[in-house]
């Protein structure tokens, strides 16, 4: 790599041309940037600690996030009772919400249902490809 003082002509990437790991990167990036503006500190793990991609510590030191990141609106078996946060991006739009909670609040709202799928209603395992319109309303108070 050799340095030039010639001005930099940076390109925007187009996220959907990028490989699974550039994307993770990118929404750490990204999210890293939203949460600093609500006075957090991102630090991206090398590999998963009880769940979390990266931990996000607040600048008042009384807050600490365990954050996984996902592609999509996504509740897992796996991540029930950890205490963590998933975050996600919908188009331009960023969420971070806790994953246990939200899940309870949907189940409370009538999301989950004895006729829901075993995997969503007894093991919490539930993906959505866009964010439905009737859950988007739970949703937005997530959002960053």
């Amino acid at each position: 790599m050799t340095q030039t003082s010639e001005p930099l002509k940076l390109q925007k990437v187009d996220y959907e041309k990028l490989n699974a790991r550039q994307k993770e990167t990118y929404n750490f990036q990204k999210m890293s940037g939203r949460l600093a503006d609500y006075g957090f500190t991102c630090i991206l793990l090398s590999d998963d600690w009880k769940g979390a991609d990266f931990l996000a510590y607040h600048f008042s030191k009384e807050i600490m996030l365990k954050v996984q990141l996902k592609a999509r609106l996504t509740f897992q078996g796996k991540y029930r009772g950890l205490d963590l946060h998933i975050g996600f991006r919908d188009g331009e739009r960023y969420y971070l919400y806790p994953h246990d909670t939200l899940r309870h609040e949907l189940h409370e709202a009538g999301f989950v249902t004895p006729d829901s799928p075993v995997q969503w209603r007894e093991n919490w395992n539930r993906t959505w490809n866009y964010v439905p319109k009737t859950i988007r309303p739970y949703l937005e108070k997530y959002e960053i």
